[in-house]
Order: structure tokens, then C-alpha cells, then sequence
């Protein structure tokens, strides 16, 4: 008889949003708070205490025709 087993896995996506509109883009001051917000949300969701480096690859930035998105995903496992 074969032996498997089975889980599931619930993504979050966390996202922070900057107003970027054209002919200005966003500013500095926005997008810094923006990535402080979303460095903090990310070390709760994992467990990373702020002594502790970040990973190069924890946020992902996505440029769009009038905002920056800061993003991450974080895997809860449900049994």
C-alpha cells in the first residue's frame, strides 16, 4: 500500500502601496515609510528578530504606470 500524506498551505500576500503619479513619481520620504512598515510586518509574520539581517529577496518592489507596491508572501500551513 503506498504512504503519502497530505497538507495545506495558505499564502498571504502583504502589500504597502506608494502613490506614484506621473509628472512627480513618489517621494523619498513615502516609499522609506512604506518599506519600514512593510521590513516590520515581515520580521512579525517570520520570526526575525530586528538584530537580525533581512533576507536580500524578503520584500519585492513593483513598479506600475502610478504607484510602487512593496510586497510579500508569507505560508501558513493548516492541518
Amino acid at each position: 500500500m503506498a504512504t503519502y500524506s497530505t497538507r495545506t498551505v495558505v499564502s498571504t500576500r502583504r502589500e504597502w502601496i506608494v502613490p506614484a503619479a506621473e509628472p512627480w513619481g513618489a517621494c523619498i520620504g513615502d516609499i522609506n515609510a512604506a518599506c519600514a512598515a512593510a521590513c516590520r510586518a515581515y520580521r512579525e509574520a517570520h520570526g526575525i528578530d530586528e538584530a537580525v539581517t533581512l533576507p536580500d529577496d524578503a520584500l519585492r518592489f513593483h513598479v506600475t504606470d502610478d504607484e510602487i507596491v512593496i510586497s510579500f508572501v508569507a505560508e501558513e500551513e493548516r492541518r
